[in-house]
């Protein structure tokens, strides 16, 4: 909260700002620079707790447990760098590939920490399924895909600052109930910048968390969630991320769907978004956010009755989860463009399909025409 009037002047001096556009419901250029705010907040609590074990006796929750050999230098390490991805991203609009390879080095950073999804629990049978040499890049697609993500649902004022506390929110009690410190410290920061940030974000927003922020926020999520759930012998644990991050996780399928329904990059942006749906249902963007939190909170909390359950309500709450994000799906109409695409053309092939039956008929009344001066020479004749 602190630095967020000095980040909102500083974003103007380099022109890290979002301008108005058909996309956009900002009505003036604001600043989009509100993720340099949320690195000094964690860079806060990560000092604060350095600063408490050093002088005050904390104990310093950070450890690698005995069957892990995590780096935690390096874990941070990978968080800067794609901070930083995100900085440019801000300032000189980074292209797609680029800023991919710069979640992926990031990302690969992490992995190499020894932060690792590298086995499971045998859902089916005793013991673990070991992933091998697999655990690095399924680690870093799990990663990169919790950035883009967070990255995509970044639309609407507040709302993936909020989305973002409420899921580390739930990754906090279930690093608690589960005895994880480094996970459950690390979301206290999480929840804390987001707060934070709100203040300022939540519509009407004078600052938006730019790529530097949902990069970050992204990154970030996505190594609690590991922290909490690696060590877990839960094969329902690694629903809790996946749950909690479910309102993003959906609108990122839904816009992969439909952009490649439409023969677009997936990367191209469009306004086929969640939010953009509620909008367009005559919510106000208050609204639109508050529904979407709600949807998130009631996913969280499924989430953690899964893990904490067993039998009859843990099929219950996994039935609840799934019914109400059906109910959003249908109602907002997010399978429209599958749909459309076993029931109508393509509107290319309508296309030729209309050029191929005015051609026939070009062809036939041509041939009409032949056949009767052929038949009656005197009105070839006459229609010269």
């Amino acid at each position: 909260m602190a630095l967020v009037p000095s980040v909102k002047k500083l974003a103007f001096v380099v022109d890290a700002v979002d301008y108005p556009n058909a996309r956009r419901v900002n009505k003036q250029p604001t600043a989009r620079f509100g993720g340099v705010a949320m690195f000094g907040g964690l860079a806060a609590g990560l000092a604060a707790i350095w600063i408490g074990t050093q002088f005050f006796g904390w104990n310093y929750p950070l450890h690698s447990p005995v069957s892990r050999n995590i780096w935690y230098p390096g874990v941070m390490i990978g968080v800067v760098l794609i901070f930083l991805v995100g900085v440019a991203d801000d300032i000189f609009d980074l292209r797609p590939r680029t800023k991919l390879l710069g979640q992926i080095a990031a990302a690969g950073i992490v992995a190499a920490s020894g932060l690792l999804l590298s086995d499971m629990h045998n859902p089916v049978g005793p013991g673990y399924i070991d992933f091998g040499i697999f655990a690095y890049p399924i680690t870093i697609f799990y990663l990169v895909a919790f950035m883009n993500v967070i990255n995509l649902i970044d639309g609407l004022d507040g709302l993936a600052s909020g989305i973002t506390a409420i899921s580390a929110l739930t990754m906090f009690i279930f690093a608690t109930l589960t005895f994880r410190l480094d996970a459950a410290f690390l979301a206290v920061g999480l929840i804390g910048i987001c707060l934070g940030f709100l203040r300022y974000n939540f519509n009407p927003a004078s600052i938006f968390m730019g790529d530097s922020g949902s990069l970050l926020l992204g990154m970030s999520l996505g190594i609690v969630s590991l922290f909490a759930t690696t060590r877990s012998a839960l094969f329902v644990s690694l629903l809790v991320p996946i749950l909690v991050a479910g309102v993003p996780i959906i609108d990122t399928a839904s816009a992969i769907i439909r952009r490649m329904r439409a023969h677009q990059p997936i990367q191209q942006a469009d306004n086929g978004h969640i939010h953009h749906q509620l909008l367009r249902e005559g919510f106000s963007q208050r609204k639109t956010v508050l529904i979407m939190w709600g949807w998130t909170a009631i996913l969280a909390v499924s989430a953690i009755f899964i893990t904490e359950t067993h039998g009859v309500m843990r099929l219950a709450f996994m039935a609840l989860a799934f019914g109400i994000s059906a109910f959003f799906v249908v109602r907002l109409h997010l399978l429209g463009p599958v749909l459309r695409h076993h029931y109508a053309p393509r509107p290319a092939t309508g296309q030729k399909r209309a050029a191929e039956e005015f051609n026939k008929a070009v062809d036939n009344a041509a041939a009409s025409d032949k056949a009767a001066d052929e038949a009656d020479p005197d009105r070839s004749d006459t229609r010269r």
